[in-house]
This record gives structure tokens, sequence and C-alpha cells, in this order.
């Protein structure tokens, strides 16, 4: 029998009433021939709840304990969604992450998957069981507890599906699907039928959250077909694929912006080989997540640099530049906390002209003052204020029609 693997988020299991919900959908799977293995996350605000508790007895608490501490959330969710399965007449067995091997690193917080025993689900499974799995955890090779980090419930359901080569991973959330934009700020963001992996990582990269990163680059190594859902309907949703011909024809997918961003200057850097090395190695050390360098040769000696950061991660970023100012790596120090990203993102940009000429003529007409510009493949991002980067999205997402589906779009460069 095929597989489907269902993947729960912890709005949608916050009461009681919501968890029989999630059973009723699992049931329609097995009702129409799979076999069904589910993953939970912790309920509603359980998460924030013990992470205050934590806090008021040790500011400072360590990973390990956090992460048991922490895992203790998804063990509950999924023995009462057993329960709950059981009471409807549906045999059901739930298991920690550690009970179904899911072998990790030892990263405490943000651990990476090794592997995953995907006979001992096949077994429970073949038992005409339902297996439940606790989301967001693992275990590493001593015994110890250990947390995915960000988006880790995600990453253990597509990891899972990849393991037990399901036919398709069905991640429930309180949305209809991955649109063109955030909702919340383009009021007419039109919702995608399918985007490609790529889309989707780069998408997630630049402050869409409707995935994190290694859930889909997981989907895309392993060819996981993802579709995101909304538990509340019954409407398809949207399918996270590999690129196919239409997508091409397609200029631009969607538009992204992110506010919590900071961005530091480094002028009169020397222009020598291994100097850049050196102040991104001493940003590591400082456990500083870098986006978006831009380096300028302003003479042969001396040059700029720029990057962004998150603004969680700016005090270390500027003691760090600070420290280097001082060892002489360069004149001057800038930063800037109140600078916000707005992205465009599309495959069709691998095989079409005048993305960029659309963009920008599209921020100049809104009076939004470009601050720096970087690119990939199938994205164009552009630094712009904090208080011009609503509008800005506006511009963006009205020049390129996304506002409408991507059958009504236009598919050549204005």
């Amino acid at each position: 029998m095929a597989i489907i693997v269902q993947k729960f988020g912890g709005t949608s299991l916050s009461n009681a009433e919501q968890i029989r919900r999630a059973a009723k959908r699992i049931i329609e799977r097995m009702q129409a021939g799979y076999q069904v293995c589910v993953v939970a996350s912790a309920r509603g605000h359980q998460i924030e709840d013990l992470l205050r508790d934590a806090r008021e007895l040790n500011p400072n608490p360590p990973k390990r304990e956090m992460d048991q501490l922490l895992s203790t959330g998804e063990q509950q969710t999924v023995s009462l969604l057993a329960m709950a399965l059981d009471a409807m007449g549906h045999k059901a067995i739930s298991f920690t992450g550690s009970q179904i091997h899911m072998l990790t690193d030892g990263v405490y917080s943000n651990a990476q998957i090794k592997s995953v025993d995907s006979e001992f689900i096949r077994r429970e499974l073949n038992e005409g069981r339902i297996v439940i799995v606790a989301g967001y955890q693992g275990v590493d090779e001593y015994g110890n507890i250990t947390s995915l980090g960000r988006g880790g419930s995600d990453t253990s359901a597509v990891a899972l599906a990849a393991a037990l080569k399901a036919q398709e991973c069905e991640i429930f959330a309180d949305v209809d699907g991955v649109y063109t934009a955030d909702p919340a700020v383009f009021k007419n963001a039109a919702l995608l039928d399918e985007i490609s992996y790529d889309e989707m990582i780069e998408m997630a990269s630049v402050g869409s959250g409707v995935m994190h990163i290694r859930s889909v680059a997981i989907g895309k190594r392993y060819n996981v077909k993802i579709r995101i859902r909304n538990i509340a309907n019954d409407n398809p949703g949207t399918i996270i694929t590999h690129e196919v011909p239409q997508m091409e024809g397609i200029l631009v997918s969607g538009a992204t912006i992110q506010k919590d961003m900071a961005k530091i200057g480094m002028a009169g850097i020397p222009n020598i080989p291994g100097k850049a090395a050196q102040i991104f190695a001493r940003l590591a050390e400082a456990k500083v997540v870098i986006d978006d360098i831009i380096q300028t040769e302003i003479s042969p000696e001396k040059a700029n640099m720029s990057f962004m950061v998150a603004k969680q991660d700016i005090e270390k970023a500027k003691a760090v530049a600070s420290q280097l100012k001082a060892e002489h790596y360069c004149d001057t120090i800038m930063v800037r906390d109140n600078i916000a990203l707005v992205s465009v993102i599309g495959v069709g940009m691998r095989s079409q002209f005048g993305v960029a000429e659309r963009m920008f003529g599209a921020l100049a007409k809104a009076k939004v003052n470009i601050e720096s510009i970087t690119t990939s493949e199938i994205r164009i991002s552009c630094a712009v204020g904090l208080q011009d980067v609503e509008r800005a999205l506006e511009a963006v997402c009205l020049a390129f029609d996304l506002d409408r589906p991507a059958r009504q779009r236009t598919q050549v460069a204005k």
C-alpha cells in the first residue's frame, strides 16, 4: 500500500476539538486506501509556556536541558492524538523521535538528521496501525534528545516521507497554501497551485514563513512531493515539486519582504587577498549568520564591504566589526537597523529578460530608494528603508501581476 505522511502544526492541535478534527483528516486518508504516518507538533502555545518556565528558573539554560524539556510538548500531543484515533475506532500508536531511531548529530537546539529506521515504522504500518511521531526531535548516538531547530516538525515530516518513500507529504496549516506574497501585507496575493523546490527555498530564505529551508531542501534531495493544505477545508493547496516546463513561462512566482534585518558597512578595507576571509572567519566565530554580501573596490589599495544580518545578531556583529576596526581591518564602520529587504523570485528569470528593469522601475515609481541589490539565479533582492518596505512589496507585486493566478499572469517582460 502507498504511504502518506501528514504533519499537523501546533495551532491545528490546540484543544480536544482540533485534535479530533486532525484525527478525521487522518482517517480520510486511511479510508482512501493509504497507510498513514503522522508527525505532530506541540500544541498551541505550549512551547512558549515551557520556555517561560525555563527562563524564570535560569536565564541562560543549558541547551541539552532545553531540548530535553521542549521535547515533552510533542510527546504529549502524539499520545493525545493516538487516544483520539483509538476512541474513533482506529488502531494508532505514538512514538518519540528516539523510539523510531531518528538519529541526529549532537548539536543541541539545531540538530541535523543522519538516519531514520524506516523498517521500524513499516512494521507498525503493516500491522494496520496509524503511526504518530513526535516532530522536532531526534536522538544522538549517545542517547541524548536533540531538537531540530526552527521548522523542526516540517523537517521531521519530510525526512520521514523520504525514508518511507511516501507518495506525498501533506503539511496541514491554517492557510490554503503558498501565496504569491504575504496576504497580511499584500491583500490581493494569489494562491499558487504549485511552486518549485528552488523557488520555495529562495522564498523561505528571504522572508516566507510557510516552510523552513531545511525541510524543502530535504524534499528536493529525495524527490518528496510536498503539499501545503488548510486543515479547515478540502482545497487542494499548493504542491512543492521539481521544476516543470510551464513554470519557466512565469516571469516571477512570488515576492517577499524581510523586516528583521540590519546592515553593517565596513569602509576602507585593505584590498588584498585573504582579508575578506579573515573578516568572515571572525564573524563565524561569533556565530553571526551573514546574508547579502557586497564588496566594491574603491582604489587599488582599498575596498568597501557591506553585509546584512538578522536584527537579533546586530550586537554581536557590531562588536566584531568594532574589534576589526581597532585592529585596522577597516577605516570606518556603519550600522543600519532601519533597513529591510524586498525580493522577487521565479525560475522564469533563467530564460527571460527584463525582471530587473521592471522591478527597479516599479520601485522608482513608488518613490522607494534602493540602498543595495543582490541576486541569485532566480532571485533579485533590494535593500530599502524599513518605512518603505510594505509600499515596495505592493509595487513589485502589481508590476509582476502577483494579484492574479499563474495561468492569467503576464508571461513576458513588459
